[in-house]
């Protein structure tokens, strides 16, 4: 927002500007622009600032100029000096942009900031005298009624921008938006006006808020519960967007937060049942106690977590109409929940149904992300989920942030804690508005929330409320805060809460009586005092664990997953299709022509088709399909082309859009540089969206390294803990190519370590068919109980391109996906000796090396692993029963030792051997890094460990035997 730009109303005038000098005034702006001409330096900077930004004062004519006389002679004396105008209007705008400086935001002064020069008239060397000799128009054009004088302007704009809330919008580069807030503030209309029945009925919901906390403060001593006490306003302020979301017949409302505050916002704004919180502080000293009837519907996963990481869900009706409320579970990484929720958002407002593109209405959700002050600007992944706000295959049409800002980070001051001045001084990078407020300021807090929701509304962006309390207690109720911060803690230990603030207000207005506020207390305290003691006591507590659901332990080969050949040939000849005078770059169209002939007799299907029509029949059995990641739509390894680029007119086109027998969308986005924030946003489109095939690929598969909360926290055991199911498909290029310790691992070993309870299946496919089974499989499990994420271990470049990766027509027709797959142009062999198994790559090279070599390979069987978890030990252990003379069994992987598979496989194989038989293993010794950094180490390394695999004397490499 320019300094003079304000002046005018945001209209870009020169004329309307100088209109607004009179007088004698004139003359003399028109003798200091003739010395400018001369020399910029010989004027004022002042008058600089003016003539560089508005050039030559105009001449009016006579009568305007004998009417100016005429006003300035009214209004100002006539020897007023130009100079302190400029310095007003300087002052005027310092107030716009620099207010927050002085704002009354802290409930509790120790983080005031002193008084800011910026908006001291003496700054500006100008007194009170010079302001009310200046005409409230000649600074403030569109000046209320009642503000006369330049006096008027300053006391009225400090009471806008420096009060109990206050706001940052200068960043904002678009001209409507900061139009809009700057109308709404000095129209003097962004502070609500309640009526007596409302602010009573907050009063009485705040009492509510800070009486559940005292109950469990009492009832339960000692318990960890990270009580919103401090920052209570936040309840109703969830309430007000629940309750606009629902006016407006919104379908869902996404909402993700940390545990600060968790369990109020579950009983009060999700109507999550007050027994059942009061059941889950198990073991108090009265009784153990369990939910009522009403209550038990909840479900969680069987494993469980504590109580303040558990999320719920919530109907809320408007006549005809429901509104969701989700609220997602989220474990104690705080703010790696954001961009799940965003998630959640976008497959709420996608229509999948036809083909395309999904059609979105940003209209039918919306998320609200709850955050931390210490984390906000401390967690990366804050910043990532930010800058997807933006982009088009992640846009939510606009999230309502909020900051829960304790002024404290656990026992960390903000000195400690930030770079910035504010917690929210990050979002000013992405131009989001930012209101900060008071959190002991009900009537404040409540318009912050309404500017927010219809900021939202308006123009479909973020919009951030630093809502500023403090944190009653410790970080948790056992912790001491006074150890590390005892001058603050002295301020709130004599600070009375916020409903108490309220009410002395509500009481010194006459919108109370005396004594009303005690009557409110002892209710309410008296409803949950009721809840407790009707709880039922339950003297058999099982403490014995709940097991996985049985459907978990099913197998996965009831899915059929072949095509008719005739359908697969349609599906193929229709990708090759382009829009009319569509010119593609002929490189890539030679490449992607050779796949027309791929399913002939005799001819294969690469890895790069095997995907396509994977993809391509999934969307004819009407299953949409979500493909997103860094690269993605050309593949990292150029191998994909599944958007198009028209070498003239740079339009784009997706081939799969291309199928006729389409019945569900195929959306395929380039990511943003992330990985932590975009797998957890597809991660929630595939908790909100289960009968969708949502795909993640890696750019290279230790990319991932960066996502491992993610994974860690929610993908592997989110199931477990709280019964989210997703079958989220994660495509991680591995293989060893003498590319060095990075972009050769997707640390396979980490994934299995996770791996238990059938928790997701860990895949490693060594042909296009197998590639494409699995993923039709995966495709199958949507919306199914049987449901769960697939990790994928892809090929790169030299795998990609092999033409031992292809497969003939018939192999997508008339089988599935194999769990274990024979090596290709090996002979089975009965009398084996040596049963060697191993993964990928790896495999692969040994089938070139023994397809060159004349030796006789009788003694020797060999199966891949495709599928490592769920491990098919049934298949296996069937394998080695048919072999009688088998003496050994050797795994034989690429990574070292210490990773990849052995380990896991180790446990699986050995209670298999029978007497006399041995697993031994050959391989990379243990390593620190993944891989070497010198590709002809490599090249020794990798021809050693195949030689010792198909060598009758099998190498000295050996482990536990």
């Amino acid at each position: 927002m320019g300094v003079f730009i304000v002046v005018v109303g945001l209209e870009k005038s020169a004329k309307r500007f100088w209109e607004q000098f009179y007088g004698p005034n004139i003359g003399y702006v028109q003798q200091q622009y003739e010395l400018f001409k001369n020399d910029p330096e010989a004027v004022e900077p002042s008058m600089k600032e003016i003539f560089e930004k508005y050039g030559s004062p105009e001449k009016l004519n006579q009568q305007n100029m004998e009417e100016s006389s005429n006003i300035a002679t009214l209004h100002a004396p006539s020897n007023f000096d130009v100079k302190k105008l400029t310095s007003a209007l300087k002052l005027v705008e310092a107030i716009r942009r620099y207010g927050h400086l002085e704002a009354d935001i802290y409930p509790v002064y120790q983080h005031k900031d002193p008084m800011s020069h910026e908006i001291d008239p003496e700054t500006y060397g100008i007194t009170e005298e010079d302001l009310r000799t200046m005409p409230a128009n000649w600074l403030w054009e569109q000046s209320p009624a009642g503000v006369e004088n330049g006096l008027d302007v300053y006391n009225t704009l400090k009471k806008y921008y420096t009060g109990t809330i206050t706001f940052e919008y200068d960043h904002v580069n678009n001209d409507d938006e900061r139009k809009w807030l700057f109308d709404l503030i000095e129209s003097g209309n962004a502070r609500l006006e309640l009526s007596k029945d409302e602010r009573i009925k907050l009063l009485e919901r705040l009492a509510h808020v800070e009486g559940f906390e005292l109950f469990l403060q009492k009832t339960f001593v000692g318990q960890k519960r990270f009580s919103i006490q401090g920052l209570e306003m936040m309840v109703p302020m969830l309430d007000e967007l629940v309750n606009f979301g629902n006016q407006d017949k919104v379908e869902d409302i996404m909402m993700g937060m940390a545990h600060r505050g968790r369990l109020s916002v579950l009983a009060h704004v999700l109507g999550k049942p007050i027994d059942k919180i009061f059941s889950e502080f198990h073991h108090s000293s009265d009784k153990e106690l369990i939910p009522s009837e009403s209550s038990r519907k909840i479900n969680y996963g069987w494993t469980g977590d504590v109580k303040y990481h558990f999320g719920a869900q919530r109907v809320v009706k408007n006549g005809n109409h429901t509104t969701r409320v989700t609220l997602a579970h989220n474990p104690s990484h705080l703010e790696f929940v954001n961009p799940i929720v965003e998630g959640f958002a976008r497959a709420a407002q996608d229509d999948r149904s036809e083909t395309g593109y999904p059609k979105r209405d940003v209209d039918k959700a919306f998320s609200v992300l709850i955050h931390g002050d210490a984390a906000f600007i401390g967690e990366g992944v804050v910043a990532e989920t930010l800058n997807l706000s933006g982009l088009p295959g992640y846009h939510t049409g606009g999230t309502v942030h909020i900051i829960a800002n304790n002024l404290l980070g656990y026992t960390t001051d903000r000195e400690d804690g930030r770079s910035t001045r504010y917690a929210s001084d990050m979002a000013k990078g992405f131009e989001i508005p930012i209101i900060r407020v008071n959190a002991d300021d009900p009537i404040s807090c409540m318009s912050a929330i309404k500017i927010a929701y219809e900021y939202r509304k308006k123009f479909k962006k973020d919009f951030l409320i630093d809502l500023v309390g403090y944190r009653r207690f410790g970080h948790n109720e056992m912790d001491e805060p006074r150890t590390t911060q005892p001058l603050l803690y002295k301020e709130i230990d004599n600070r009375p809460s916020v409903t108490y603030v309220y009410a002395a207000s509500l009481e010194k207005n006459g919108y109370i009586d005396e004594g009303d506020i005690k009557q409110i207390t002892e209710r309410v305290e008296q409803e949950f005092r009721d809840i407790y003691n009707g709880m039922i006591e339950n003297d058999s507590v099982d403490s014995e664990p709940t097991p996985m659901p049985s459907v978990l332990r099913n197998g996965l080969n009831k899915f059929e997953t072949g095509v008719e050949l005739e359908s697969l040939r349609k599906l193929n000849k229709d990708l090759l299709k382009r829009p009319e005078g569509f010119k593609g770059f002929k490189k890539t169209e030679r490449i992607l022509k050779r796949r027309e002939d791929a399913l002939k007799e005799g001819n294969k299907a690469d890895w790069g088709t095997g995907e396509a029509l994977a993809y391509a029949s999934i969307l004819k059995d009407g299953i949409p399909i979500r493909l997103t990641g860094q690269d993605t739509e050309r593949g990292t390894f150029a191998h994909r082309h599944m958007v198009l680029n028209d070498v003239e007119t740079g339009e784009k086109y997706c081939p799969l859009h291309g199928i006729e027998d389409s019945k569900a969308t195929f959306e395929i986005r380039n990511s943003p540089l992330s990985e932590v924030a975009v797998l957890g946003f597809e991660y929630g489109y595939s908790i909100y969206s289960p009968e969708t095939l949502v795909i993640w690929e890696a750019q290279f598969g230790d990319f991932a390294n960066v996502a491992q909360v993610m994974f860690d926290q929610f993908i592997s055991s989110a199931r477990a803990k709280w019964g989210d199911k997703s079958n989220l498909v994660m495509l991680l290029p591995h293989g060893f190519e003498g590319q060095g310790p990075e972009h050769s691992s997707a640390r396979l070993e980490r994934f299995l370590q996770m791996a238990a309870e059938n928790n997701w299946i860990i895949a490693y496919p060594t042909s296009s068919a197998q590639f494409f089974h699995l993923m039709r499989r995966q495709a199958k499990l949507g919306g199914e109980d049987v449901a769960r994420p697939l990790i994928v271990m892809t090929p790169k470049s030299s795998m990609i391109r092999n033409p031992r990766m292809a497969s003939e027509a018939g192999e997508f027709t008339d089988v599935k996906f194999k769990s274990l797959r024979n090596q290709p142009n090996v002979a089975v062999s009965k009398d084996a000796k040596r049963l060697l198994i191993g993964t990928g790559k790896i495999m692969v090279d040994i089938e070139e090396t023994m397809d060159e070599s004349r030796e006789n390979y009788d003694w020797l069987r060999i199966v891949r692993l495709e599928q490592i978890y769920p491990f098919p030990l049934k298949e296996l252990e069937e394998m080695m029963n048919e072999l009688p003379n088998l003496e050994e069994v050797v795994w034989v992987q690429e990574e070292p030792r210490n990773m990849g598979a052995w380990d896991f496989v180790d446990d699986y194989i050995r209670p298999l051997l029978k007497d006399g038989q041995k697993i031994r293993y050959i391989g990379r010794p243990d390593r620190s890094a993944p891989a070497v950094g010198l590709p002809n180490v490599h090249k020794f390394e990798q021809n050693q460990i195949i030689q010792q695999a198909i060598n009758p004397e099998g190498g000295k490499s050996s482990a536990r035997n």
